[in-house]
C-alpha cells in the first residue's frame, strides 16, 4: 500500500484531491494538513511516499517545509503559484496541479509518478535549490530546534559561519545550524546585504561597525555585537565595495 499525506490551507482544495484520490486505491491517504507545521509532524510520523503539496501557505511555505524534512517523499505540488515561476522547476521532474486541476490532469500526474516511483525524491531535492533563488525564499530562512521550527529573518542575521556540512547562522540570540553550504546562502541571500569575507564567513554588512587590520593582510570586521569576524585578503575589497568605501 501507497502512503499519502494531503497538505493545504484550502478546505476545499484538500476535498478536491481526496475526491480524485479514490480513484487509485492502491494508496492510503494517512492525514490531511492544513499547513506545513502540521506536514512536517505528519511525514515524520507516517514517512510517506508521496505528498500533495500546496506552497503559498500560512506560517511557513511549502518550500520551507520540504527543507526540514529529514526523509524526503515524492512531491506532486497543488498550488495556485503563479505558472511562469512554476516552468522553472519543471526541469526538475517535479510535477505540479495549478489550481483550478481537473480530474484528468491529476490522473496523469499520478500516473506520472507511480511509473518513475523512485525518481521524485532526487529530483525534490533539486527543486529546493532552484526555489532557494526565489524572492519568497530570500527574506528568511527556517530552521528546526528539537523538533520546533523557527523562522529567523534575514536582516536579524549577524553572520553566517562554515561548519562541516552545515553553516551556523549567528544572531542576537544565539547561534543556529542550517544544513546548507555557504554556496547556497551565496546564491540564496541578497548580495547587496551579505558578502563573503572569507572561505568560512559571511557577513551582513549592515551589522559592521569598523574594519581593523590584522595579521597576514588579512583584517577583522568589527560587529555591532562586538563579535570579530576575520576577512582573508580576497574578501576585503569585496567588503569595501559592500560598504561603499
Amino acid at each position: 500500500m501507497i502512503k499519502a499525506v494531503i497538505i493545504d490551507d484550502e478546505p476545499l482544495a484538500r476535498e478536491v484531491v481526496k475526491e480524485y484520490l479514490a480513484n487509485f486505491p492502491q494508496i492510503q491517504l494517512l492525514q490531511e494538513c492544513n499547513d506545513g507545521f502540521e506536514g512536517l509532524k505528519a511525514i515524520q510520523q507516517h514517512q510517506p511516499d508521496i505528498i500533495f503539496l500546496d506552497i503559498q501557505m500560512p506560517k511557513i511555505t511549502g518550500f520551507e517545509m520540504l527543507e526540514l524534512v529529514e526523509s524526503m517523499p515524492a512531491v506532486i505540488f497543488t498550488t495556485a503559484f503563479e505558472e511562469h515561476a512554476l516552468r522553472a522547476f519543471e526541469v526538475h521532474a517535479v510535477d505540479y496541479l495549478l489550481k483550478p486541476f481537473s480530474r484528468d490532469r491529476f490522473d496523469k500526474a499520478l500516473q506520472k509518478w507511480l511509473d518513475q516511483h523512485n525518481s521524485s525524491v532526487s529530483a525534490t531535492a533539486a527543486l529546493l535549490e532552484t526555489a532557494a533563488a526565489t524572492p519568497l525564499q530570500s527574506n528568511r530562512v527556517v530552521i528546526k530546534i528539537n523538533g520546533k521550527i523557527k523562522i529567523i529573518p534575514v536582516q536579524d542575521i549577524h553572520y553566517l559561519e562554515a561548519a562541516d556540512d552545515y553553516v551556523k547562522i549567528i544572531t542576537h540570540e544565539g547561534s543556529f545550524l542550517k544544513n546548507k553550504t555557504m554556496a547556497f546562502f551565496e546564491q540564496t541571500l541578497d548580495p547587496q546585504q551579505f558578502t563573503r569575507v572569507h572561505r568560512s564567513y559571511m557577513l551582513n554588512v549592515n551589522q559592521v561597525t569598523r574594519i581593523d587590520p590584522y595579521e597576514k593582510e588579512n583584517h577583522l570586521a568589527i560587529l555591532r555585537s562586538g563579535a570579530k569576524v576575520l576577512v582573508s585578503k580576497t574578501g576585503y575589497p569585496r567588503l569595501k565595495a559592500a560598504l561603499g568605501l
